[in-house]
């Protein structure tokens, strides 16, 4: 019987000693983490597109992105097909607008303008000239956070 007892008492320490280290858990590897949650990450997509005030009231996301897309495009329409623009570049019939829209809603426009273009420098700081003065435009965000975004508008001048 203290054979039994015995047997059954190292089993028991045995069996404890084991089972600690069964429940362990290991730490996951904070580098290991970080990597996976990066490529998981579409780097290509925001989860908001940026937005200007009058479009802030739409609540579905593809009818407010359309609707701050044709307001922008509008507003830098009217302001670079002026008369001065249409007098000092008459030969000017099409052009590509970089928008850049930083986290702090800075917005930033360059033109990409087409082979034919005279003196690329004179037409670029023509326009530039004229996309001055645009509603605050709230950048997009991504994973909550404000993130700086960049597209670009194609304009018809003719």
């Amino acid at each position: 019987m203290n054979l039994i007892k015995n047997n059954l008492l190292v089993l028991i320490a045995s069996f404890s000693v084991v089972s600690c280290q069964y429940f362990e858990k290991k730490e996951p590897n904070k580098e290991d983490l970080l990597k996976k949650e990066l490529s998981k990450i579409n780097w290509y997509t925001v989860d908001e597109y940026p937005s200007i005030m009058e479009c802030e009231s739409i609540a579905d996301k593809e009818l407010r992105k359309e609707c701050f897309f044709q307001t922008l495009t509008k507003n830098i329409y009217e302001k670079i097909t002026t008369d001065t623009v249409k007098t000092l570049l008459p030969r000017l019939d099409s052009l590509k607008i970089r928008v850049v829209i930083y986290p702090n809603s800075k917005v930033d426009f360059s033109t990409i303008l087409p082979s034919s273009a005279v003196d690329p420098e004179y037409t670029d700081s023509i326009l530039r000239s004229k996309l001055v003065h645009f509603p605050v435009i709230e950048p997009a965000i991504k994973r909550g956070m404000k993130v700086k975004s960049e597209f670009f508008i194609p304009i018809k001048l003719k």
